[in-house]
């Protein structure tokens, strides 16, 4: 793993949209794995900006997102595809046929889950996913388990990840869809890089884990460190358990370079 630590989430946002950014420089056709949540918030408006001054094109890049609720459709305002829309996609230059979402009005979830594996394989797969975790270290929506899937699958919820995303359904945890579907850990694995960001102290056990700890289905993030090409972007709150020196390769400092 190589990690970067930032003093705060501003600076930490920016190095995500560079990362970004320069991806589609080199690669204008690349295909990106997108996270929603609270965490990525902060690299969508630099996305955004980084747009509008003439730093970034989307024209010709396809994305893939992570995961999305059963039960609702795409305009209910606590979909991510809603979500997505305002805080990317409707701001960007994507081309809407290069953009794609689980389905989860599907009346077959099954198959719509084997449809999205099949897309991603035939775009040649993901060349750089973009990752949150959750505070019980969940990635996407593969939640803590005896097993894991490793394909997109569908899921039911924790209660916790259920209260996480409360904010989108009126701050009522009941209101959120105890299912969901979402890439595998297996999918996600496949990315040829993957860019986790992690920010503030409620987080710092879930990355001490994921980076120290291991392997195991109970820490979904664990299964990271069997990647070849991760990068963890964390704010000082979040690293503020990781051990110096760090992972060979790491760096530590204001503005993580």
């Amino acid at each position: 793993m190589h990690i970067r630590i930032f003093d705060t989430s501003d600076d930490l946002a920016r190095a995500a949209a560079q990362r970004v950014a320069e991806l589609l420089q080199r690669t204008p056709n690349a295909v990106l794995g997108l996270a929603t949540g609270r965490t990525p918030l902060e690299t969508y408006a630099e996305l955004r900006r980084s747009y509008a001054r003439g730093a970034a094109d989307f024209s010709h890049a396809t994305t893939f997102n992570l995961d999305e609720f059963v039960g609702i459709d795409r305009t209910h305002p606590g979909s991510f595809r809603r979500y997505m829309d305002m805080k990317l996609f409707d701001e960007v230059n994507l081309d809407l046929s290069r953009i794609h979402f689980l389905d989860g009005m599907a009346s077959d979830l099954g198959a719509e889950c084997v449809r999205y594996e099949r897309a991603i394989e035939d775009r040649g797969g993901i060349d750089l996913q973009l990752l949150g975790i959750g505070a019980n270290g969940h990635i996407g929506f593969n939640e803590p388990a005896d097993e894991l899937i490793a394909s997109t699958h569908r899921v039911m919820l924790h209660e916790t990840t259920r209260r996480d995303n409360a904010a989108q359904f009126g701050g009522d945890p009941t209101r959120v869809p105890h299912e969901a579907l979402s890439m595998g850990m297996g999918t996600i694995l496949k990315a040829r890089a993957v860019l986790l960001l992690a920010m503030g102290s409620r987080k710092a056990h879930c990355v001490e884990r994921a980076v120290y700890g291991p392997l195991t289905t109970r820490l979904p993030a664990s299964f990271l460190q069997t990647h070849r090409a991760v990068e963890l972007l964390l704010d000082r709150q979040a690293a503020a358990l990781l051990r110096e020196p760090l992972p060979t390769g790491s760096v530590s400092s204001g503005s993580g370079r």
